[in-house]
């Protein structure tokens, strides 16, 4: 990684590119500590640490502590993953989108178009709600009058505009950057976290420990975040090859095919989707319940909310709630299912390498190869989904049995480690393009 990083610093092109990536990271950091006016932050923050037995921290971890902070990128680019997530749906579901994508670029344009503008639409829904719930709660500044109203109005676009910002910062990032710009743009959210939940497990599990404790407890933190990113290495890296030959041609007096490929099936084919779907599923109820000061009675829907809260999961005092462990569980099974089948189309594929004269050897062309690809898919998802499920659960286990109470866990390390491994596949193929046209200048 280092040696690649000192490459591409010698390439002027690609030395901007970082240098341009790095500033972008520079300002949002910046607007993430930046307050929203007419919001007691005070009060907020003292409500948000009322709430780490609610399960926020996930929240916390991806807008980087803006929606703790309550800044201006308090909403940070969750309203664009939601909206992206959105439209790959609705591709499948409307044919004139599945028409767009098929397009090509002047296509994949249109869909981009439209994605922002359902983000801002959602980023406005969002904050009006938080809004109206900061106002209900007695957050704002001002609550009732005119000046009530003009606070109202001022939240509500400070919210909605510091989310739109943040989705054009990651998009000149994708341009003029190294790419990947919305991910690079989650994934320093992510990483700004880490100093104060690694400061926590100092406090909790180090701090006034004998030295031969300390040093027992340094070692198992250590050894257990390590391998857990060196299993998610090998889990994004993780893909079995599907071996296609080409039959051969005759084109004029050439015979020309005849070459043997493969098809690549990523063993985590949905990536960290399946869950975080699952993750906002569970958790987003029990955040509304909170903004709304509901869900703190003894009556059924209080423990409904509480086994919902992943805060509540492996305590060993009150195991019933872990139960929302199993839903959660089931659901990042089912949720890689469903986002791989409408990302995957064995059959088109199969269609496409018909046409092309390609065919699996010992599997005849057409349905049969669909059939085929369908199987091992469904077998892959699985061990992928199972991966993802035990990824996730390890920092839960030790967060209820021990306390560890941090905001990254296994998620957050998938998309480190996933953003890491692209980008810098994405700067290694920067480079082979500038020591081709360096080597044809030549």
């Amino acid at each position: 990684m280092l040696e690649t990083l000192r490459n591409a610093f010698k390439i002027k092109d690609i030395r901007k590119r970082i240098i341009f990536t790095f500033l972008m990271l520079i300002v949002i950091r910046i607007g993430s500590e930046l307050p929203i006016p007419g919001v007691n932050r005070e009060m907020i923050a003292n409500w948000f640490a009322s709430q780490t037995a609610d399960g926020m921290g996930f929240f916390d971890a991806i807008t980087g502590g803006s929606l703790y902070n309550m800044s201006i990128f308090a909403l940070n680019i969750t309203p664009y993953i939601t909206s992206s997530i959105i439209m790959q749906l609705l591709t499948i579901a409307i044919p004139k989108l599945e028409e767009m994508q098929r397009d090509g670029e002047e296509g994949r344009k249109k869909i981009a178009e439209i994605t922002r503008y359902v983000t801002v639409v959602l980023a406005l829904i969002e904050s009006v709600a938080m809004t109206i719930g900061f106002k209900r709660s007695g957050y704002l500044e001002y609550n009732d009058g005119a000046m009530g109203v003009l606070s109202i109005i001022l939240v509500v676009f400070a919210l909605t505009a510091g989310s739109a910002v943040l989705m054009w910062i990651g998009e000149r990032i994708t341009e003029k950057g190294v790419g990947n710009g919305i991910s690079i743009v989650l994934t320093i959210n992510i990483i700004s976290r880490m100093p104060n939940d690694i400061g926590t497990l100092w406090q909790q599990f180090i701090t006034g420990k004998t030295v031969p404790k300390a040093v027992l407890a340094a070692v198992i933190i250590v050894a257990i975040i390590v391998a857990m990113v060196l299993f998610v290495v090998l889990l994004q890296g993780g893909e079995r090859r599907i071996p296609v030959q080409y039959s051969k041609k005759i084109q004029g007096r050439k015979q020309v095919g005849g070459q043997s490929t493969f098809i690549p099936l990523k063993v985590n084919t949905s990536g960290v989707i399946p869950v975080i779907f699952a993750q906002s599923l569970l958790q987003t109820p029990v955040i509304i319940a909170g903004l709304l000061n509901k869900g703190n009675g003894t009556g059924i829907g209080s423990k409904i909310l509480k086994g919902m809260s992943q805060s509540n999961w492996c305590n060993p005092n009150e195991p019933i709630y872990s139960i929302g462990l199993v839903v959660y569980i089931a659901l990042i099974l089912a949720f890689a299912y469903f986002y791989t089948s409408i990302t995957f189309n064995p059959l088109e594929v199969a269609n496409n390498m018909k046409k092309a004269g390609g065919f699996i050897p010992g599997i005849r062309p057409g349905r049969p190869t669909s059939d085929y690809l369908n199987r091992i898919l469904n077998y892959i998802v699985f061990i992928g989904a199972v991966a993802l499920a035990f990824i996730a659960f390890v920092p839960i286990l030790f967060n209820g049995v021990f306390g560890a109470n941090v905001s990254f866990g296994g998620t957050s390390i998938i998309i480190i480690v996933g953003v890491v491994i692209e980008t810098l596949k994405q700067i290694e193929s920067q480079m082979r393009v500038r020591y081709y046209k360096g080597f044809l200048n030549d």
